[in-house]
């Protein structure tokens, strides 16, 4: 991986900084485009720090340009980036709804937008979209949040279609996958005037058939492997990473 480059999306806290982190730690050079300057701001020097909001296109055209101007190559694309506005269907704010949908969906195709003819010229690469289990499964009042994160599970197969090998299309394929997280606990990895240790119930662990609650690592660790080689025959897949919750029948006593 020595070499290569990933722009990350919302880098600077959460799962997103676990995944700039691992990523630099495995010899990748790292862009991190985050809102939040303070945040970003805590990232390691070596990392190319963008201040700006991934709603709005021209921010995004403007972190790949950065990073192509720094680096010299753009190789991977992770989008991490994602917010809600939740409430009861009756009262939503449809403003914020766009704007939920804006951040955690629009900005997956602003990024493959800007950023394709690069990771063409640097021999295809990928794109990893992190969703959310809550694309398969919901709690009452989330569909903000559900219809962007479902929308993102189906954009990343549209996108495998639109940038893969094609006799129309020029240059060699881009590889396009999803991450489902479940449960994650972010906590221990925000910035340092709202980080705290992360404290979990049994029943919190027990809801899990692996026994615990997630962590950022095991996403970014997911996402090291999809941008890897060796995943070079996995491309518009949506892998689920949520200690088995998904899958685990409840009946109410």
């Amino acid at each position: 991986m020595a070499d290569r480059v990933a722009l990350v999306t919302a880098g600077a806290q959460g799962i997103g900084r676990a995944i700039v982190l691992a990523l630099s730690a495995a010899g990748w050079r790292v862009a991190a485009i985050d809102i939040d300057a303070e945040a970003l701001a805590e990232l390691p020097d070596d990392v190319l720090t963008v201040a700006g909001d991934v709603g709005d296109e021209a921010m995004v055209a403007v972190a790949v340009a950065r990073t192509v101007d720094r680096f010299g190559r753009l190789d991977a694309i992770v989008n991490n980036a994602g917010i809600n506005a939740n409430g009861p269907v009756e009262s939503l704010d449809l403003d914020a709804v766009r704007r939920v949908l804006d951040v955690s969906l629009v900005s997956i195709l602003a990024t493959a937008k800007h950023g394709a003819t690069h990771l063409r010229a640097s021999g295809g690469g990928a794109i990893v979209n992190i969703a959310s289990s809550r694309a398969l499964m919901s709690e009452p009042d989330t569909e903000a949040y559900s219809a962007a994160k479902g929308g993102v599970v189906a954009v990343t197969h549209a996108l495998a279609m639109s940038l893969g090998t094609r006799e129309d299309r020029d240059g060699p394929a881009i590889r396009v996958n999803a991450i489902s997280p479940g449960w994650i606990e972010t906590r221990p990895w925000q910035k340092a005037s709202q980080r705290s240790a992360a404290e979990h119930s049994a029943e919190d662990r027990e809801q899990h058939p692996v026994g615990r609650v997630g962590r950022p690592e095991d996403i970014a660790d997911a996402v090291l492997y999809l941008l890897d080689d060796k995943a070079g025959f996995i491309t518009g897949q949506n892998l689920v990473i949520d200690g088995g919750m998904t899958k685990k029948m409840i009946y109410a006593e």
